[in-house]
């Protein structure tokens, strides 16, 4: 009897044994895995942050190769990546500006309309005031006349609720500044054709007419006395608002969903082939820099996936490394091929992590801004965007490093964008003997405002790159040029110049 209970205790012992043995065995092919998971992470953040790289060196082929392109661009039509196309702004704002004035601010699925009291170098914005209408989308897609009869609808509107502090000078129409964020072809201050249409509207009867004609149409349809003076886009705008509150802003870049930067031109760089005689010395040009592409540019797997998945392949190159409409998506392509190929959140990959922009860049600068000691912030967006309920610490330093990676590529590519213009310009020197000793840059747009990691970022790169001539380039935010400054480039291309203001 003991032989047979000692045999069964025996038995019992070898299957525990074997059991531990193999779970042992479990545990170690576990922890190799893990090891061999985690290594190839670090291997693909490793050739991330090599083919991200922006030695200084680069960001002066940068550079350059940006100067060269302008160049290119003026001295003959689609000469260039860069549109470099004439604003035929050659007056701007210059403070004595006085009387009412409205903008009209289209550029996206919201339209904004503005008006502004104007009172010279002394009393400078006396009063403005701002209304903001959603357009509804069948118009986005329906006709130019149905489109533009609703923006015109709702700008009489507007106009009939101008109060007694608004005071129109007797005999004068009111005049308007139309910033028109879309493909235009100039023809004047105040026309243009349609090129193409982006950002969701696709309206085909209106490719190729002139949008200040299609609107000034509709404006006789509602009843409304009113001239457009001026059409411009949203960069052109914010230089002529940082132009209006400080003579030196020679260049204005945006920053935000899309990037773009215009910048003052002399007169005497310009082509005779445009066929201009600018009243002043000076032209602003906007560049439509989003469409720049250079082999120097530090482009990765990530950036070519994301230009094949967009509407416009092989364009706005410039634009998809940079600007904040691309940044956070880049940031999911990178974390996607880890979930893939490093199990970075467990054997199943979470679907959302597979659907384009479910990472905004709002999300990717809260993330990158977490100063937690956890980075609760990073665990919690994972979770809110993605399901996944547990991240390990060492995870969520993984993704802010990606984060960090992408933002700090695109903010020194921006930078050494700049200093191109710079170089057009003959400001990437000291001050000469009696020239203007600040070079000014207005800068508008979100990414700009709200990522301050990018932004200072972004600064530190143009001191890196210029040396001491930094001292002199200065920064200003120029908050909301593109309604504001419509409005004084409505004022400054007045068809009443000349006429003594009425008291």
């Amino acid at each position: 009897m003991r032989s047979g209970m000692g045999k069964v205790a025996v038995g019992s012992a070898v299957v525990c044994a074997a059991t531990a043995c193999a779970v042992a065995a479990l545990v170690v092919r576990h922890r190799m895995r893990s090891s061999s998971n985690w290594a190839r992470a670090e291997a693909i953040l490793r050739e991330l942050e090599e083919k991200c790289s922006t030695p200084i060196d680069k960001l002066r082929q940068v550079a350059d190769a940006m100067t060269v392109e302008m160049h290119a661009g003026l001295a003959s039509e689609g000469g260039s990546k860069l549109k470099m196309l004439i604003s035929y702004v050659d007056n701007l704002p210059s403070g004595d500006e006085k009387g009412l004035f409205y903008a009209l601010d289209l550029g996206g699925t919201n339209f904004r309309v503005l008006r502004v009291q104007l009172g010279g170098k002394e009393g400078r914005v006396i009063k403005q005031e701002a209304v903001e209408v959603s357009i509804p989308p069948y118009l986005m897609v329906g006709s130019s006349h149905e489109l533009f009869d609703f923006i015109a609808a709702e700008l009489a509107k507007f106009v009939a609720s101008e109060g007694e502090d608004y005071h129109l000078s007797t005999g004068r129409q009111r005049e308007l500044g139309f910033t028109f964020s879309f493909p235009v072809r100039q023809t004047s201050i105040a026309s243009g054709s349609l090129i193409k249409w982006t950002k969701g509207f696709s309206i085909d009867d209106m490719v190729g007419e002139d949008v200040v004609g299609e609107l000034t149409k509709a404006m006789e349809r509602q009843g409304l006395d009113m001239r457009v003076t001026a059409l411009v886009n949203d960069t052109i705008g914010t230089l002529a608002g940082g132009r209006y509150y400080d003579n030196d802003v020679v260049i204005a870049v945006i920053l935000g969903t899309g990037t773009n930067a215009a910048y003052v031109e002399r007169a005497q760089a310009i082509p005779k082939w445009h066929g201009l005689l600018p009243k002043s010395g000076e032209m602003v040009i906007n560049m439509e820099w989003g469409n720049f592409r250079s082999s120097h540019l530090s482009l990765t797997e990530y950036d070519q996936a994301l230009d094949d998945d967009s509407l416009n392949p092989g364009e706005q190159i410039f634009e998809k490394i940079i600007s904040g409409m691309y940044l956070g998506d880049i940031v999911r392509r990178v974390i996607w091929k880890m979930a893939e190929e490093a199990a970075l959140f467990g054997e199943t990959v979470p679907p959302k992590l597979r659907e384009q922009f479910t990472i905004r860049t709002p999300v990717m600068s809260a993330m990158h801004h977490d100063t937690s000691p956890d980075l609760k912030v990073v665990g919690t967006k994972l979770k809110e965007i993605f399901g996944i309920s547990s991240t390990s610490l060492k995870t969520r330093r993984m993704v802010v490093k990606i984060c960090d990676i992408i933002a700090r590529r695109g903010a020194r590519l921006a930078a050494a964008g700049m200093v191109g213009i710079l170089k057009k310009q003959g400001r990437d020197t000291p001050p000469s003997a009696g020239e203007k000793q600040r070079r000014v840059v207005a800068m508008d747009g979100g990414l700009y405002e709200h990522y301050t990691i990018f932004s200072k970022c972004l600064e530190s790169t143009l001191s890196e790159m210029l040396g001491d001539v930094s001292e002199s380039v200065v920064i200003t935010h120029a908050n909301d040029g593109s309604g504001i400054g419509a409005a004084l480039l409505a004022a400054s291309h007045s068809q009443y110049l000349g006429v003594e203001e009425e008291s």
